[in-house]
């Protein structure tokens, strides 16, 4: 297992690769878009793999994630994978107008798309006639031939993570996977999606809450137990709350965010919550927490992001969250 990072910086990122993160990768949001992100990850490494994890995948055609790949690939030939997420329902719809109905499937089928023009050879049509996306082009430009880019899927609950491995090549797991969840939904799904396509393995990345600072640990152990909160505000992970036995700290926290108590919001988060999910305060405790997780095998057997706080946390904080992480990479 590698570690890597949520994109930091150039400055951060050649420190970060120097002291051998193996990966990075960006997402979407309104003011933060995953391609024109991964153009400056491209750009500022050298060896390390750079991705979307995610990109919205419903927010583009698969013309348009293809498209991107293509063009970037140039400059970061076999470094380069592409992470989709299928969004919140309502996101899909306010936000991006578009329909996001029975996301399963319809992810399954937009990674067959995106495949169907990253694998087009010169002179040959580019056809794809699935359920959702049909493609019928004749490309006359000698720009294509076969791009061996990995597709994952941010795969939450154990529907996207067999598709994941069925259709894509594997999963993005959130930064709430604690080892129950990992052992007892998330790798039996991944063995139902082998299953079903004659596979014999598949990719496992992953986020890990993380938050470092020696000078400050209680204010680092604030910042993660806000960020869970912040993600289980999201009804979606309703299943997840339920399967942990943390239904009365959930509730509590989602009364709290209503109210706009963001202190509130952080203390519904239980020692035990925390510690299942983040690893977090001093340098020490956090490569201690960190050696248990990886003992128990709660940790993404390919790639683990070690990803700073974002929720009401300053990019400054952010950088210096992703520099301190650096500390259990290299000791």
């Amino acid at each position: 297992m590698k570690f890597g990072l949520p994109w930091p910086d150039g400055e951060v990122a050649a420190e970060a690769e120097a002291a051998g993160v193996a990966a990075f990768c960006t997402g979407d949001f309104v003011d933060n878009d995953s391609y024109a992100l991964l153009a400056d990850m491209v750009d500022k490494t050298s060896t390390a793999q750079v991705g979307t994890g995610i990109a919205y995948a419903f927010s583009r055609s698969p013309y348009a994630h293809a498209s991107a790949v293509r063009t970037l690939h140039a400059k970061a030939p076999g470094r380069m994978f592409v992470g989709l997420g299928a969004g919140a329902y309502s996101i899909n719809r306010d936000w991006f107008g578009v329909a996001a109905d029975r996301p399963v499937a319809r992810m399954s089928d937009m990674a067959g798309a995106v495949r169907a023009w990253l694998s087009a050879e010169n002179g040959e049509r580019v056809t794809y006639d699935g359920e959702f996306y049909r493609i019928d082009a004749r490309v006359a430009a000698p720009v294509l031939g076969r791009l061996d880019v990995p597709i994952l899927f941010a795969g939450f609950n154990k529907g996207m993570v067999a598709a994941a491995v069925k259709s894509a090549d594997g999963v993005i797991g959130h930064g709430l996977f604690t080892r129950r969840w990992w052992d007892d939904v998330v790798r039996p799904a991944e063995e139902k999606g082998l299953a079903a396509a004659d596979k014999q393995s598949t990719v496992e990345h992953g986020w890990l809450i993380t938050a470092v600072d020696d000078d400050d640990s209680e204010r680092a152990i604030a910042d993660a137990r806000r960020m869970v909160a912040f993600y289980l505000t999201v009804k979606t992970y309703d299943q997840y709350v339920e399967h942990h036995g943390w239904t009365d700290a959930v509730d509590a926290l989602r009364v709290a965010f209503k109210a706009g108590d963001m202190d509130g919001l952080a203390a519904a988060v239980t020692d035990e919550m925390l510690d299942q999910i983040a690893i977090c305060g001093t340098t020490a405790d956090a490569r201690t927490r960190l050696d248990q997780r990886r003992a128990e095998g709660s940790l993404a057997r390919d790639i683990t992001y070690l990803a700073p706080p974002s929720f009401l946390v300053s990019g400054r904080r952010r950088q210096a969250y992703a520099r301190s992480s650096l500390q259990l990479v290299t000791d």
